[in-house]
């Protein structure tokens, strides 16, 4: 299993915007790819700004594709999500997940 770490940052006061951006719009969206394996949207709040950390889990490195693109290190940015965002990684890192406590390791 692959997992796809991106960022972005936004002001307290459109954080709520990217919150349901996300979980209105990408997390239903991902869940109808073959090989998506469950995502997480975790959240840090510091001295007025948010940060968001977007962690995807997938078969493969292929099944990532058909969510990125023939590129799979691009971040995929929708307009809106730019739109709620002051700042956001345009790349995206991925992991092999070596263990797992919900799952079992390799």
């Amino acid at each position: 299993m692959i997992a796809r770490i991106w960022r972005g940052w936004a002001n307290a006061s459109n954080a709520d915007d990217y919150y349901r951006h996300f979980t209105s719009n990408v997390a239903p969206h991902l869940k109808n790819i073959m090989g998506h394996q469950g995502a997480y949207l975790l959240r840090h709040e510091s001295k007025g700004e948010v940060e968001f950390v977007a962690v995807s889990f997938w078969e493969t490195m292929e099944t990532i594709k058909a969510f990125a693109g023939p590129n799979p290190d691009a971040a995929v940015v929708e307009p809106d999500a730019r739109a709620a965002l002051k700042a956001f990684d345009d790349f995206a890192r991925h992991y092999e997940v070596a263990y797992s406590s919900t799952r079992e390791s390799r």
